[in-house]
């Protein structure tokens, strides 16, 4: 059963790799500070939304210790074109004083290591491996839940349980262009309203009940 399901999922990558050859992370970033700092922004808000404030708040900083001696309320400031903007600015200074004090200012490529930062999930450390380290990563966020469930890919309703769902069936080596792809077709076609159904190329390998779309 696994393995026709691991077949099943296979064939939907191959779909949106077609689909989608150019599926990748919209986030502006220079280094790894500046793409953690991107992706604690990016939660509940959009990329663009985030690429409009992180000019002006990386010209302020080229390092963990400068993001560190920034005032709380500046930072705020700087970022509150974003949601969440007062939660997230404690989090950024907290975690460049974190990586200031226990990793000498750098990003630490280890995934329970980036979990030990304040406001870093398992979708952000994720993220930072795939995206930042060249390492396998596969973060769930809200476009890569969506899609998953009404793919039938899995019937977890938490984002650990859909992560490890998903990582059983798709390969290692898969895990960061299957995260970019399914988030590219939730934008483009299986969206959270009025999901494009009828424009879907993957219609026949979609296990959603009578049009009942999770």
């Amino acid at each position: 059963m696994i393995m026709q399901e691991k077949k099943r999922v296979q064939k939907i990558i191959e779909l949106l790799k077609q689909e989608y050859p150019d599926a990748g992370t919209r986030l502006h970033f220079s280094n790894h500070l500046e793409l953690l700092v991107a992706v604690v922004l990016s939660a509940q808000s959009t990329d663009e939304q985030v690429n409009k404030v992180t000019p002006e708040l990386f010209a302020r900083f080229s390092s963990a210790r400068e993001l560190a001696a920034i005032d709380l309320e500046e930072l705020g400031e700087l970022i509150r074109g974003v949601g969440l903007y007062k939660n997230k600015a404690c989090h950024i200074k907290g975690l460049a004083e974190k990586i200031v004090a226990d990793y000498d200012g750098e990003v630490p490529g280890d995934f329970n290591e980036l979990l030990k930062l304040p406001g870093v999930g398992r979708k952000t450390a994720n993220v930072m491996l795939a995206v930042g380290f060249n390492q396998p990563g596969l973060g769930v966020d809200t476009h890569v839940k969506r899609v998953a469930r009404r793919l039938g890919i899995t019937a977890g309703k938490n984002v650990t349980r859909i992560e490890k769902d998903l990582k059983q069936v798709i390969p290692m080596s898969l895990w960061s262009e299957s995260h970019h792809l399914l988030i590219a077709h939730g934008r483009a076609v299986c969206r959270a309203r009025n999901p494009q159904c009828s424009e879907c190329i993957l219609l026949e390998l979609c296990e959603r009940v009578d049009g009942n779309h999770l």
